[in-house]
């Protein structure tokens, strides 16, 4: 049991910690006021647990004065549940092991940071073998250039000691770069160190500027975290050394490490601004979920594809008002954008459809043309349509279509209705006269199917079937409705019973009733599941509370609580795994709770 370090906030596998000191440290940080506590991570007095060499324990330097009986000294082992202070052990990455320390330190660092394949095999390797609510730390590798990548591939705790040494070696450490001290006319910082003159800066000044300018560096990083936007610095900052961008594409590869770990819902942006942001698991994520779990329910109208907005959600867009005049409801409106690809009408709140900005040059990369035309292509496969009215300008839009139109395993026809600009007369006209005697869907429609489009992308393909069955009752005004199941003793026909969802514009999900929850738990949809011991959480339920957790919850994902007093519904804050594995945190956010 960890009793020193509790992880707050969650940035796909980068975290907001804090280490229990008479000071708290707030994580990604130096580790060195958890030394001070702890004793020295590094040249400490070390126990080899069972004869085994790649765990060394490492114990409070201040709790053994000279002299100190063994049975004291074995008081205060990482294991026992009164330890006085932080704890932490000494690991090698490919015999890492849960110790019941606070922390754990990888003794094999120096080794593998440098190498991009091995630094990601190292981390998830011991990743999957500790506590998920221990600090993990690396020695004697961080710099201002490479903490970021750390933090984003889940490192809490690193020191000073490479930063200083390169400073009394004359190596001038910047966020982008390593300099000769020589070299440098012009020291590019105002940290207290660089206030000298130039000719008067040693190389202990270097030294003290190198551990500045690691320290700002990690409040960067842990400033990133907050917003849950690191992701986007370290699309940039992997890019000043080789090593670095071949890590942060390893990490990108390694996709149920990251996937266990990114939301599923947020509010932060997701900046599209480099080739990289295709690989996103937010990006991915919904992709997949569009061409495996929406189902199309427009049956007799077109499929209309139109370009995406900057505006979002698009439908607040002016060209997309221009756009729905021209269409009236006769046709089944779908965005086409990079990086996210496709997004049906329905799905333009979900994260993280109306969450991103893109770079809008007017340029299509190849990566970018290729990606969105295999989300369409794979949308097209499962959905089907009479037509393909392609309201699309000449450039990667035009070729997108071009490219699966001529797909023999897409049969479908498209037509082209754009003529300059979407938005000009002479194109609205001609998107008009294109469905001229289709049928037209009422805005009711639209709203139903909006509801059980989210249904099945948030719980799995089919879901909306198993939970609202052939009718469902909405009430409320786009984006906010509410969903409300048949009463059989309402007084008055039509009447709806009880409320069992409502829509959350903000994410573009559904939150749970009470008896939303209990539907969805006699349904044959997949139910995302909390057990929890004999209590009634209220606010929240913490990880000593959970015994059990499903594996595939994640941050963000609407679950049932269950336990012998308590039936509850909320918001996940931590993944299944995690939820299972800590014993601190908050687990669960619950909205709703009913006493057995």
């Amino acid at each position: 049991m960890t009793d020193h370090f509790e992880v707050h906030e969650r940035d796909g596998a980068a975290r907001l910690g804090e280490v229990r000191l008479a000071d708290p440290v707030t994580t990604p940080a130096l580790a060195d006021p958890f030394l001070d506590d702890a004793g020295s991570l590094w040249a400490g007095d070390r126990e080899v647990p069972d004869g085994d060499e790649s765990a060394l324990t490492v114990l409070p330097h201040r709790s053994f004065p000279a002299g100190t009986r063994d049975d004291v000294r074995e008081s205060f082992a990482v294991d026992h549940p009164d330890a006085a202070f932080p704890t932490a052990a000494v690991v090698d990455s490919r015999g890492a092991r849960d110790l019941g320390a606070d922390a754990y330190l990888l003794s094999d660092a120096q080794g593998f940071v440098g190498h991009g394949e091995a630094f990601r095999d190292a981390i998830v390797r011991a990743k999957a073998a500790l506590p998920p609510d221990a600090a993990l730390g690396l020695s004697g590798v961080a710099t201002p250039r490479n903490v970021a990548v750390l933090a984003y591939a889940g490192v809490d705790l690193v020191d000073a000691t490479l930063a200083r040494t390169k400073g009394t070696q004359g190596m001038y450490l910047t966020a982008d770069a390593e300099h000769f001290l020589e070299d440098l006319d012009e020291l590019p910082c105002a940290c207290p160190a660089c206030a000298k003159p130039r000719s008067e800066f040693t190389r202990a000044d270097c030294a003290e500027h190198n551990v500045n300018a690691l320290r700002a560096e990690l409040r960067r990083v842990r400033e990133r975290i907050r917003s849950g936007r690191l992701r986007d610095y370290v699309e940039g900052q992997a890019r000043h050394e080789g090593w670095l961008t071949a890590a942060f594409r390893e990490f990108d590869d390694q996709w149920a490490y990251l996937a266990e770990r990114t939301p599923l819902m947020r509010d932060a942006e997701v900046t599209a601004a480099s080739a990289e942001t295709l690989d996103r698991v937010e990006i991915r994520r919904f992709a997949d979920r569009v061409t495996s779990r929406y189902r199309n329910r427009f049956t007799d109208q077109p499929l209309v594809l139109v370009p995406c907005s900057a505006t979002k959600p698009y439908s607040d867009s002016q060209s997309h008002r221009q756009f729905h005049d021209a269409i009236k409801w006769r046709g089944h409106t779908v965005s086409m954008t990079s990086p996210i690809g496709v997004v049906p009408q329905e799905l333009e709140t979900t994260y993280p459809a109306q969450h991103y900005d893109s770079v809008v040059t007017g340029d299509w990369s190849e990566d970018e043309i290729e990606f969105v035309a295999e989300v369409l292509r794979r949308y097209l496969e499962r959905n089907d349509y009479s037509r393909v009215v392609a309201h699309v300008p000449e450039d990667g839009y035009r070729e997108i279509c071009e490219r699966v139109e001529a797909d023999p395993e897409i049969d479908v026809p498209f037509e082209y209705t754009c003529v300059d600009h979407p938005t000009t007369d002479e194109s609205l006209g001609e998107l008009n006269a294109a469905l001229q005697g289709e049928p037209a869907y009422s805005k009711r429609e639209r709203e139903h199917n909006t509801v059980r489009a989210l249904a099945d992308y948030l719980l799995g393909d089919g879901a909306d079937d198993d939970l609202f069955g052939d009718e469902i009752r909405t009430t409320g005004r786009y984006p906010k409705l509410q969903v409300w199941g048949d009463d059989p003793d309402a007084g008055r026909e039509g009447e709806p019973g009880e409320q069992l969802a409502t829509m959350v514009p903000q994410y573009g999900t559904l939150s749970f009733t009470l008896a939303g929850a209990r539907r969805w738990v006699e349904s044959d949809a997949p139910t995302k599941r909390v057990e929890i011991d004999a209590f009634v959480p209220h606010g929240s339920v913490l990880a000593p509370g959970v015994v059990d957790a499903d594996d595939g919850i994640r941050v963000g994902d609407e679950v049932v609580i269950e336990g012998p007093t308590a039936f509850a519904v909320g918001r996940a804050e931590m993944s299944g795994p995690e939820m299972a594995g800590s014993t601190r945190g908050v687990a669960v956010q619950v909205r709703h709770v009913d006493e057995r």
